[in-house]
């Protein structure tokens, strides 16, 4: 009975699980050609992880030297994007590698002022 004497019904909404779309998950390492490229100052670098894994991310010059750091993480499954602001860079040709556990691949990138 409820307070003023009548009847009152209580509703419950339980989950019990959580249904993941394997379908959409990455299934392979993927690093995509950044964009827009050439590019003046900012860029964006996007990749897929299909397994949770520590990532690095970097930037390198023409002569194989580190011009900045992008990530360097664990991460989970999943796609990502990343800009790169090079507006105290020279103009020129640079390289971003991505590395998650024993996938490393490297592209080209180019800075125009």
């Amino acid at each position: 009975m409820g307070a003023y004497g009548g009847s009152y019904a209580t509703s419950w909404n339980v989950t019990t699980s959580v249904n993941i779309d394997f379908s959409t998950l990455p299934k392979t390492f993927e690093l995509y050609q950044n964009y827009p490229n050439p590019f003046n100052p900012s860029t964006t670098i996007s990749f897929l992880l299909p397994s949770k894994s520590f990532v690095s991310l970097k930037i390198f010059d023409l002569l194989g030297r580190e011009a900045a750091t992008i990530v360097s993480e664990e991460m989970s499954v999943g796609s990502y994007s990343r800009q790169w602001n090079a507006a105290n860079m020279s103009s020129g040709i640079y390289f971003y590698r991505l590395q998650a556990g024993s996938f490393i691949e490297t592209k080209k990138l180019i800075l125009i002022k």
